[in-house]
C-alpha cells in the first residue's frame, strides 16, 4: 500500500448512531467529505432528516430512524441497512445520553436510560452488525468498530452524573474485550474518549459564558474541541493508518485529564 493512501476512506460504508447532532454529525461529515457513504440513525425523525438533508450536500448520506436503546430497534436498523448493503466497513457507536441528579435521589429510570443507550446499545449493535462487519473485514483491511467513551469514564468529573460515569468506564473495558474476541474475524475495535465539545450534552456549559470560560481554563490547549478534531480521529481509526491498532481508547481532550 502506498503511504499516500494511509488515511483513505473512499468507498467505505459507515453507520453512525446518534448521527443527527453533536460529535456524531461531526464524524459523519468528516467521513462523507472524504468519500465514504454514511448511514446516520437517531430516535427523533425530524431532526435526523434535517441533518441528512444538510449532509447529503457533501456525499451519500442516508437517514434511518432507530431506537438504539432497545435490541428490537437495533435489529430493525440492521434489517433495513441489510436491504441495501451486503457489508459495513465502519460502525460508530456514538448514541449517548446523560442524567444528572444528587446521589441521594438519583432515579432508577435515569440510571436505566443512560445504561441502555450508552453501554447496552454498543454491545448489541456490535453483535447484530457482526455479519455485515465480517463481510467487509479481512486481515489486511479490517472492518472497524469505533465506540464513543468519555474522559468522564476515566476520571471523576465532579458532577452527579453517576450512570454516565459508570457507562463510559464500561465502554472502555468493553472495547478491550470485544477487540480481543473479534481480532481474528477481521474487525478492529477501538474507542474515543472525548473531552469538551459543543453538543446537546454540553449545552448547559457551552451556553453559559462563565461556565465556558472556567471549563476552557482547565484545558491546556485552551479551547474546546472542534469538528475536525473528532472527525480526524474517527477517520484515522477508520483508515488503513490504524489497521494494526485494536482495543485502544484514544483520549481526545486537549490535555484536560493529563492535568488532573
Amino acid at each position: 500500500m502506498s503511504m499516500k493512501s494511509l488515511f483513505d476512506v473512499r468507498g467505505k460504508i459507515a453507520v453512525v448512531s446518534g448521527g443527527s447532532s453533536g460529535i456524531g454529525a461531526m464524524m459523519a461529515r468528516g467521513l462523507l467529505e472524504n468519500g465514504a457513504k454514511v448511514y446516520i440513525t437517531a430516535r427523533k425523525a425530524e431532526r435526523l432528516e434535517a441533518m441528512a438533508k444538510e449532509l447529503s450536500k457533501l456525499g451519500d448520506c442516508v437517514a434511518i430512524q432507530g431506537d438504539m436503546s432497545r435490541v428490537e430497534g437495533i435489529e430493525a436498523l440492521v434489517a433495513e441497512i441489510s436491504k441495501h448493503e451486503s457489508k459495513i466497513d465502519i460502525l460508530i457507536n456514538n448514541a449517548g445520553a446523560n442524567w444528572s441528579a444528587p446521589l441521594e435521589s438519583f432515579p432508577e429510570k435515569g440510571w436505566d436510560k443512560v445504561m441502555d443507550i450508552n453501554i447496552k446499545s454498543i454491545f448489541f449493535a456490535t453483535q447484530k452488525f457482526l455479519p455485515l462487519l465480517k463481510a467487509a473485514g479481512n486481515v489486511d483491511d479490517p472492518a472497524r468498530v469505533i465506540n464513543i467513551a468519555s474522559i468522564n469514564g476515566i476520571r471523576n468529573s465532579g458532577m452527579p452524573t453517576y450512570a454516565y460515569t459508570a457507562s463510559k468506564s464500561g465502554v472502555i473495558n468493553l472495547t478491550e474485550h470485544l477487540a480481543t474476541d473479534l481480532a481474528s474475524s477481521g474487525i478492529n475495535v477501538n474507542a474515543i474518549a472525548p473531552g469538551l465539545f459543543p453538543s446537546d450534552m454540553t449545552k448547559q456549559i457551552v451556553d453559559n459564558d462563565d461556565m465556558t470560560k472556567f471549563a476552557v481554563s482547565q484545558i491546556p490547549r485552551g479551547r474546546m474541541g472542534k469538528p475536525e478534531d473528532i472527525a480526524g480521529t474517527a477517520i484515522f481509526l477508520s483508515s488503513p493508518a490504524s489497521s494494526w491498532m485494536t482495543g485502544q481508547t484514544v483520549v481526545l481532550d486537549g490535555g484536560m485529564i493529563s492535568t488532573s
